[in-house]
């Protein structure tokens, strides 16, 4: 674990999924829900699956889980999922990380957070609401503002708030190379859902927590 990151840095951009929580149990659940209200899907939706597309953006995602849709049902189904995933989750949210809040509480007093994620509108507006964090990050941007690609989103977000030096933190190989691409640093979770393959993180933290002692 590199150590000697403090003071280098004057915002944290966060990305969502296995990140700062793990929805992936609860999406499950919403997207069975309506894949059980139409005859057109071929199998169950479950953590698993919702799993092995976390990252993605929202339109990729259901272009890779249902590749055998026309596209005018693919976008009608990826609605209802839309639909009932934000239901969801305003009741039951996700499962988040230990020792989050704590620590976003120590990072907020020396840097300015923000959260960039390929997720729909409304979801990181969720997270925040549920688990009584607006008041901990500055801004936020998802894929469903724009339907950009992360690393562009990532881009606006240094631009908009005039950021000088921001570090990113992800879980995934996308992670790294959107935040590659907006040339800004990342700090990879071992404990989320993907792994480095290709390129060399600025540090890894293996829990949440860890980025008191690296930040």
């Amino acid at each position: 674990m590199n150590n000697n990151l403090k003071e280098r840095y004057d915002s944290i951009i966060f990305d969502l999924d296995g990140t700062l929580w793990d929805s992936t149990a609860n999406v499950a659940t919403a997207w069975q829900t309506a894949k059980l209200e139409v005859d057109y899907i071929k199998d169950d939706i479950t953590q698993q699956t919702v799993r092995s597309i976390t990252g993605m953006a929202y339109d990729a995602i259901f272009e890779k889980l249902f590749p055998y849709l026309e596209p005018d049902v693919r976008e009608e189904f990826k609605r209802k999922c839309a639909k009932y995933e934000l239901e969801v989750l305003n009741t039951k949210g996700g499962e988040l990380y230990p020792e989050l809040k704590s620590t976003l509480n120590y990072l907020q007093n020396k840097y300015k957070l923000f959260v960039v994620s390929n997720c729909q509108c409304g979801y990181i507006e969720t997270f925040l609401k549920l688990n009584q964090l607006e008041h901990v990050f500055v801004g936020h941007q998802c894929y469903g503002t724009k339907g950009q690609p992360k690393f562009q989103n990532i881009i606006d977000v240094v631009n908009d708030y005039d950021l000088k030096a921001p570090v990113y933190i992800g879980d995934t190989q996308g992670d790294y190379d959107s935040a590659t691409k907006a040339g800004v640093p990342i700090i990879f979770a071992t404990y989320g859902f993907g792994k480095v393959n290709n390129g060399q993180p600025l540090a890894v933290i293996d829990k949440f927590s860890d980025l008191v002692e690296v930040l």
